[in-house]
Order: C-alpha cells, then structure tokens, then sequence
C-alpha cells in the first residue's frame, strides 16, 4: 500500500503539471502576484515600502506575527492535551464496561463482554472526535486570523496546517493507542500494572489486531456515513433558510418571473474545498497508514467516492452560487502533507507488522522449533509465579519465565523485530525513491511541448527583432535625418539658454 501511495504521487504530479499547463498557470507564483487580504489590509497597525514594488502597503512586524504563532502553538498543545484526556476517558469508560458486563449474571454478556466494550467504546470515541473536530476547527481559524497572515495562500496554509495537526491526533490517536500501547504495560500475575487504580487493559486472546481493526472500521466508516449525511441534508437546510430569509422580499416585489441573478442568489454561497480536502486527506491517512490492520479500507474509501462524488457535484452545480475561480499552480500544502503521510505510512505500518501482529512471532517458532506450527499456542504462554495465590496453574500471553522475567526467546524475537523494521523500512524508501526516479513528474510529451512553445516564442522574437533591422537598414536616411535634427535641436537650445556676455 505505501508503494500505491508514492506512485499515486508521482502521478499525481504528473496531472497536475497537465492541468497547470492546459490552464495557464504553470509560471504562476502566488507570492509575487497575490494581493494582501482585506481583512489584513484593515487590521495592519503600520504602512511600509514594498522593497520590490516601491509602493507603500499595509505592513505587519514579523516579531509579532512569530510571538503570536509561537502564542497560537501553546494553544494547540493545550488542545492536543484536552484530546489525549478524552483517550484516558474512553479507556476508562471501556474497562468499566467490561468489568460491568462481567458481574451480570448472563453468560452471553460475559462471553461479549470484550467486544461490547470495544464497540460501545470506539462510538463514543467517535462522537468525541467529530465534536472535538469542529470545536478546534472554529478555534483555528480564529487563531490564524489573529496571527495576522498577509496574503490568502499564506493564511490557508497556516489555517490548514493547524487543523491537519489537531485531526490527525484527533483521529489517529485511538488507534495508536490500541495498535502499540495497549496490552504492553499489563505486566504479570502478582504484579499488574495500574492506572488510576485500575488494572491496565490487556488485549484479547487473539492479540489487539482484531479490536484495532473493528475501531477503524468503526471511526472511518462511521465518520464517512456522518459526513456524507451532513453534505446532503446541511446544503437543503441552509437553502431552506435562504429562501425564506429572501420570502419577505419576494412579497413586496410584484409578481413577475424573477430574473435569473436573482435565482442564483437564492442559492447557498460557496465555502471553499477545505472541508473536501480535509476529508480526503484523513481518509488516505485511514487507508495508507493502518492498511496492514483494516486491509478491507480501502474498498470502504472506494464506495464512499463513488457516492461523495455524485454528492459534490449535485452540491455545488445545484446548491451552491459558482465559487470565483482563482489561479493556482498547484494544490499548495496539502500534497507536502500526502507526501508526509505516504512515508509515515511506511513506518507504522512496519511497526504494525512487527509488534502487533503474529507475523514474526510463528516465523520464528518456523525457524527454530516446528515448521508446520505445531505447539505454537504453548510458546506464546507463560505460567504464574509461584507466589501468586490465585491458581497454581495459571497461565498468560507473554514470553515470561516463572518469576516474572523476560525469557531468552522474547529478547531473540524483540531483535528479529527490530531488524524486521529496519530492513522493511530500508527496502520500501529505496523502491520508492526508484518509482521517483523513474516517474517524471512531467510527461514527455508535454514536456515536447512546452520546449515547442517556448522555441516558437523565441523564433517569433528572433523575426521580430530581424525585421526591425531591416526596416532600419531601408530608411537610413530618414532615422540619420531624425538624429541630425535631434542634435540641432539640442544645440540650438543650448545656445538659448547661454548667458549674455
């Protein structure tokens, strides 16, 4: 999946430049055409010289703009914090469940208990992250307007950057928290490690594989239902308002058939593409990043595009006023971030396949004690300490001896571990640095054809400047007579102007 992800990139790139050049935006640079924001032009305390222009503009300290961004981090950290305490509050919430479910007097319940936990448990989690995410949402924007950004692009990158943070701890914290965190703190009978009294979650039978894979079902496709219903009741609400916000008006007027920029104002105004980049953005994070625990997230991001694009495109051609286009060479800080998410995702899902699956542990029983597997379940277990009174036969997944500690094995398979990593992640960045290499980002031939354009440009320029001398050379004598009388001219003033002896 992560070598999907670059060479989607890679092709990407490759459309990009298609479009840039089909309209005409490929030597655009924002930075040098883009005009101040208004409301930056309104809320600058000073007027300087623009060193390139010479033209005086509304201008705002960097000093001060740095202190309110470095202001505005300690925001977001508080934010990240408040995220990381409604983590503990669902892991709480999901061991009180399970102790609860424990103590009923139904065998079903108790034999559920687990995955009524984790289910019940990742809809909360949800909830909080969908609520979270507009809170913080409107708490950025506020942020960024405050940091007193000049141009549009340097204000949606800031504005973006912010918002991408906060969701992806947002969204991803939870299954990170289940995927390399949970179970690995338990300890051993006699010496469980707590948290806030209570004993720390342990994984099921069968590993925490399969409780992160129901949680990421869970949150991305719970969060696609949620977000497609919103596309397309929100737009007909707002309508709704619209129209009858503009019903009074209509009253007065006489009864004629409206006109047609009439009707359009009666539509709902367009809010940008944050809210649709944002969306696909956390969605290749779902798809590239826990793809070894949820192989089936990509067909889910599947269906949910066939039917998002059919929901966009009736929303903005039927609800929306038509957004005032605007030039851009590129989609600006959203593909450093695909960029940043297609290597993570090599890294974590490296981890995933080392320390959360089996993978490595039944390689290993391979190589050293059974090929065909056999007495496999017995290597992964390990028996109580004798000083711990509640059975003398306990038994517990772990590579423990008994007194509590680490045996040989479990030192041997952390080493074959690590080396698994380093390994994967050396082999995949240097197929990914390969797929870069041999994708230009480019094509060829429309790189044939920019190199055409800008030879015919240079040819005209060539003719133009080759008739001009032979004009020149034609009428000599009318541009030598226009340089006599010039200096005669001069001259003539010259003597005028001499002061009388």
């Amino acid at each position: 999946m992560s070598l999907w992800a670059v060479t989607f990139l890679e092709y990407w790139k490759r459309k990009n430049a298609t479009l840039a050049h089909h309209w005409d935006c490929m030597d655009f640079h924002e930075d040098e055409q883009e005009p101040p924001r208004p409301e930056f032009v309104a809320m600058a305390p000073a007027m300087e010289e623009n060193p390139v222009t010479g033209v005086k503009e509304p201008y705002f300290p960097e000093k001060a703009r740095i202190s309110r961004m470095l202001t505005g981090s300690m925001v977001i950290v508080i934010m990240l914090c408040v995220v990381m305490i409604f983590l503990v509050t669902v892991i709480i919430y999901r061991s009180i469940v399970s102790v609860m479910m424990f103590e009923t007097g139904s065998s079903v319940l108790r034999t559920q208990a687990g995955n009524i936990a984790n289910i019940s448990s990742s809809l909360v989690n949800l909830a909080l992250i969908l609520l979270m995410g507009q809170v913080y949402t409107a708490l950025a924007e506020q942020l960024t307007k405050w940091e007193m950004h000049r141009t549009q692009t340097q204000y949606e990158d800031a504005f973006t950057f912010k918002v991408f943070i906060f969701q992806f701890v947002n969204f991803y914290s939870s299954p990170f928290y289940v995927a390399f965190f949970k179970g690995r703190f338990v300890g051993y009978p006699g010496h469980y490690g707590t948290l806030f009294g209570m004993r720390n979650e342990d994984c099921g039978p069968g590993g925490c594989l399969i409780e992160l894979a129901e949680q990421l079902c869970i949150i991305m496709v719970g969060k696609q239902l949620i977000n497609n219903i919103q596309e397309f009741v929100i737009p007909k609400i707002k309508a709704w308002r619209q129209k009858r916000a503009l019903s009074s008006v209509k009253k007065a007027q006489k009864a004629e058939e409206p006109k047609r920029w009439e009707q359009d104002y009666e539509l709902i105004p367009c809010e940008g593409l944050f809210d649709e980049y944002l969306e696909i953005v956390l969605q290749f994070g779902f798809i590239t990043i826990f793809v070894a625990a949820f192989p089936l997230a990509p067909l889910f991001a599947l269906l949910n595009n066939w039917v998002e694009v059919r929901l966009d495109a009736y929303k903005f051609v039927c609800e929306y006023r038509r957004p005032v286009a605007e030039r851009a060479q590129h989609i600006g800080v959203w593909f450093i971030i695909l960029e940043a998410l297609s290597h993570v995702s090599v890294i974590v899902n490296a981890f995933l396949i080392a320390f959360t699956s089996d993978f490595l542990p039944r390689l290993l029983y391979q190589y050293k004690f059974n090929n065909d597997l056999h007495g496999y379940v017995n290597f992964t277990l390990a028996y109580s300490p004798p000083s711990y009174n509640y059975s003398s036969h306990t038994v517990y997944k772990a590579f423990r001896d008994e007194n509590g500690k680490y045996t040989l094995v479990y030192w041997e398979l952390l080493a074959v571990r690590l080396g698994f990593i380093i390994a994967f992640e050396h082999v995949v960045f240097f197929v990914l640095r390969v797929i870069d290499w041999m994708v230009p980002d480019i094509p060829e031939s429309l790189e044939l054809k920019i190199k055409r354009e800008r030879y015919l440009a240079k040819q005209a320029l060539a003719d133009n400047q080759e008739a001009l001398d032979v004009h020149n050379l034609q009428c000599p004598l009318t541009v030598s007579h226009a340089y006599s009388h010039y200096h005669s001219h001069q001259r003539a003033q010259r003597l005028r102007l001499r002061p009388k002896t």
